[in-house]
């Protein structure tokens, strides 16, 4: 949840300018789907529209057989600066502790379906990303940051526990003691922090960040998928088991992915001292 100060979530469009519901542009090409944030005026605040919206993009990526990887970005200044508290605030005065229903009605399932997906998501953070936005980025298998772009975790900010995750996420990305702080006292890291931190896979050129983003994502959309879902799956799964339980569990995506087309492709190729080209199954 979250928002920053700055934000100004007023006249807000009903439609991206692609006319897709609640400002989210959804596109597939070659495999790719890309999801972009699309209320750029009030620094793409997540009102009830937009996390509806996203929501429904990222489950429609999931069910394409067609798409292979996802990037999720945003347009203007910002990739996503948390909820929209002007509208929260209209919902606290209206119904009270119910206006948080909305944790469990979007903020998990959003989180779910980006951490869930059986493909990889690429964050192409163009800009702030705080509150849930911050979530949604470290969600995502994969970060690209622009060099103006910072992070902030802002639920203490406005008295609150954190969501979408956070309390997961950010210690496996940059340790338990450093999460503590950034939780306890949110502040501004910027992109070069994010990188020192580990939270930044990859900090580019603001001017660059679009055809950066754009590149890794292609490359994941032209890998093996099912080998990439097996991957996710483990390193979800070795995060809170034992050795001996991992082990297990990696034998059987072993024996999973040993079963696809890309893997008995790919050492064809590998004997015959070809690339290999992955179709995805």
């Amino acid at each position: 949840m979250a928002d920053t100060p700055d934000s100004t979530p007023d006249n807000t469009p009903d439609s991206g300018p692609d006319g897709t519901p609640g400002g989210v542009g959804y596109e597939v090409s070659a495999g790719l789907a890309t999801i972009v944030l699309d209320r750029p005026e009030t620094l793409n605040a997540l009102d009830t529209a937009l996390k509806e919206a996203l929501l429904a993009a990222l489950r429609r990526a999931a069910g394409d057989s067609a798409v292979r990887a996802v990037l999720l970005t945003g347009r203007g200044r910002a990739f996503c600066v948390g909820q929209d508290l002007r509208e929260h605030a209209g919902r606290l005065r209206r119904a009270g502790g119910a206006a948080m229903d909305t944790v469990r009605d979007h903020y998990v399932p959003i989180t779910l379906a980006i951490a869930g997906m059986p493909k990889p998501v690429v964050a192409g953070v163009n800009g702030v990303a705080a509150g849930a936005g911050a979530g949604f980025a470290f969600a995502a298998d994969y970060r690209v940051v622009a060099d103006t772009a910072s992070f902030d975790t802002a639920f203490a900010g406005v008295g609150l526990a954190a969501d979408s995750g956070v309390s997961w996420t950010l210690p496996r990305l940059v340790g338990p003691a450093r999460a503590a702080d950034l939780l306890f006292l949110p502040r501004r890291v910027t992109a070069r922090e994010a990188l020192e931190l580990g939270v930044a896979n990859r900090v580019v050129p603001a001017g660059d960040l679009a055809a950066e983003a754009e590149a890794v994502a292609r490359r994941f959309a032209q890998g093996p998928t099912a080998a990439y879902a097996a991957l996710k799956e483990a390193l979800a799964y070795g995060s809170s088991h034992s050795l001996a339980e991992t082990l297990e569990k990696e034998a059987g995506l072993q024996i999973r992915t040993g079963a696809t087309e890309d893997h008995r492709a790919a050492v064809e190729a590998f004997v015959n001292r070809a690339e290999p080209v992955f179709r995805g199954h």
